[in-house]
């Protein structure tokens, strides 16, 4: 109960204009403040610090770094192309190609947060001045970085697959089919809201064969990094932080050795670009650490795990009442922080109840990490409408199609777990 009022006060500070952070921080201090709470106050500055003490962490400002620098050395624009050739021809050509640029980007940015910022930096505002409402714009590249949490490499992924102790190549695989319905189910949304709005395709013909290939081979050093990536990390040649840092390296050696698009100043400005939005993402989620804590300190999700599991017979029943918790979680939580509060509670549940954690752990992430881009505390949601500056009423009607699409590729996903299953159990046994 305290934790909800804690949720309400940050809320209704938001909604007088109050900046994300610091709502998020009065109403997680407040809780140090009230008569029934012994816990010294010192504890909120000690969370607002161990918050950024996360090893993993590191590869968000590394993935957003790696996003401005990909712009400056080319990759970007080239992606953009190929997604501009593959997907334009359609109504609503921009955001279609917001869509397969997210495909294309999922297995580079590794974050849903860090991938929704760099789109909306560099496709936002061109696709409002090419009619679109900016609740649509902002709806559209949020749910597109919802691919990310499923295209290896996913940092969910491996927190969920270090906590479990469930195989990580294993994940990689699984993630790669929900990936791609993820996508066909998002762009026939798009399809559809668009051609009701006459939103206009970008390109006036289907791409030729001869085209595609064309752009391809422009894009080949983009399109191979994510392949490198996997291989690396599979095999252990890196861990994902320093997948991070490889990520940087890479884009420096193709746009100023390959390409030789990107100098001193390009690095620059990639840098100073990157500090805005890091310091604006890292200052949500460094006070979010506050209420991450006073929530754990609460029991809430523990609580509320203990309510639900364990009155199931039946695997669908479980995973649908888990998945409808995992959402509401994810709406108020860092995905990150929802990932490894309940891992450890939730993976021998689902064990005992014969589901595979594979199965489990692609639902999972796919939920926490589209209940960020939801109200009421979406951290996604709020980066992409501070880029865009974008009304969040707006955002969350635009968003409504967009969400009942996701759902029903979940609900595919609980239904059918051969969906994520079939491919690491024909490759890996």
């Amino acid at each position: 109960m305290t934790a909800a009022l804690l949720l309400g006060l940050g809320l209704l500070l938001m909604a007088i204009g109050m900046p994300v952070a610091f709502a998020i921080g009065i109403a997680g201090f407040t809780y140090f403040f009230l008569p029934d709470t012994f816990l010294p106050v010192n504890i909120g500055p000690q969370r607002i610090v161990s918050a950024t003490q996360s090893f993993p962490l590191l590869a968000v400002p590394l993935f957003i770094f790696i996003g401005h620098l990909m712009n400056a050395s080319g990759i970007t624009p080239r992606l953009m192309r190929l997604s501009t050739l593959l997907a334009g021809w359609m109504s609503g050509g921009l955001a279609q190609a917001s869509i397969v640029l997210s495909t294309l980007m999922g297995g580079v940015s590794g974050s849903a947060v860090a991938d929704a910022a760099m789109q909306s930096r560099v496709l936002g505002q061109g696709m409002i001045k090419g009619g679109y409402s900016p609740g649509f714009s902002g709806a559209v590249l949020s749910i597109g970085g919802l691919i990310t949490a499923t295209i290896p490499p996913s940092i969910g992924l491996i927190l969920y697959g270090y906590l479990g102790e469930v195989s990580i190549g294993r994940l990689f695989i699984a993630g790669l089919v929900p990936g791609f319905l993820l996508m066909v189910a998002l762009m026939v949304t798009t399809y559809f809201v668009a051609k009701r709005r006459g939103y206009a395709p970008v390109r006036e013909s289907r791409p030729s064969g001869r085209e595609v290939l064309t752009a391809a081979r422009a894009s080949i050093w983009a399109l191979l990094f994510p392949v490198w990536l996997l291989v690396g990390i599979r095999y252990g040649l890196f861990t994902p932080s320093e997948a991070g840092a490889f990520a940087v390296a890479y884009a420096l050696v193709v746009g100023c050795v390959i390409h030789r698009e990107m100098g001193v100043k390009e690095i620059l400005a990639a840098m100073h670009a990157s500090v805005r939005d890091i310091g604006m993402i890292m200052l949500i989620i460094m006070f979010s650490g506050i209420i991450g804590y006073v929530v754990s300190f609460e029991r809430v999700p523990q609580t509320i795990a203990e309510l639900t599991l364990g009155v199931f017979d039946s695997q669908i029943a479980l995973l649908l009442t888990l998945a409808v918790l995992l959402v509401c979680l994810g709406m108020l939580l860092e995905a990150t922080v929802v990932v490894m509060l309940l891992t450890p509670i939730l993976v021998p549940v689902i064990k005992a109840a014969g589901i595979d954690p594979v199965h489990f752990g692609l639902l999972m992430m796919t939920l926490v990490t589209f209940g960020g881009m939801t109200p009421p505390v979406g951290i996604s949601m709020y980066t992409v409408c501070g880029i865009l500056r974008c009304s969040f009423i707006d955002y969350s009607r635009e968003l409504v199609p967009f969400a009942l699409a996701v759902l029903v590729v979940v609900l595919g996903i609980i239904l059918f777990p051969d969906i994520v299953l079939f491919l690491p159990n024909w490759l890996m046994g």
